[in-house]
């Protein structure tokens, strides 16, 4: 009897909280390179879409187009301006968009990856496994939600493929 050869075909969509990716590889001591980053879930994940949650400042254009030539959907939250002590934060938070845009596209995919170590994400989590639709969450690293660790089987600490997705700095 002759096995079937399994098509891989791109037909997952990534769903990835910016914030959570940056912060979190910074954390780790280390800074992403967002093309190799994209080019990783196309080889490794099968990933066809990957959309990308940020907040949107004005002063990051240059930021934004980078991220669209490596071939991200940038979805757009509004931020809030905090002023303290003379500094500017801006907080704008991705969680709701990233849910509504994993649901609307629902039927578009064959698996998402969710990109995020964040618990707001749990019950995202917990309904795509359900459905036999997750195929990985990926945390930038070692430190993410104890509410994840119940997906352990799907999670995936970006920081073990460091060396093949860090920026290269110039010697």
């Amino acid at each position: 009897m002759q096995k079937s050869k399994e098509i891989k075909t791109l037909d997952n969509y990534a769903f990835i909280d910016s914030q959570n990716l940056n912060l979190g590889t910074l954390h780790a001591g280390w800074k992403i390179d967002y093309l190799k980053f994209r080019n990783y879930l196309r080889t490794k994940y099968l990933v066809k879409k990957a959309y990308l949650f940020i907040g949107f400042i004005g002063k990051n254009a240059s930021l934004y187009k980078h991220l669209q030539e490596c071939g991200f959907i940038l979805v757009f939250k509004n931020v809030m301006e905090i002023k303290r002590n003379g500094k500017t934060t801006y907080k704008g938070n991705v969680d709701a968009e990233l849910v509504l845009h994993t649901m609307i596209q629902y039927k578009k995919y064959r698996k998402a990856v969710i990109v995020s170590g964040d618990g707001d994400f749990y019950c995202l989590v917990e309904y795509l496994s359900s459905k036999d639709k997750l195929a990985k969450v990926i945390v930038p690293n070692q430190t993410y939600s104890s509410l994840l660790r119940k997906y352990s089987n799907h999670i995936f600490t970006l920081s073990q493929v460091k060396h093949k997705l860090k920026v290269e700095t110039k010697k």
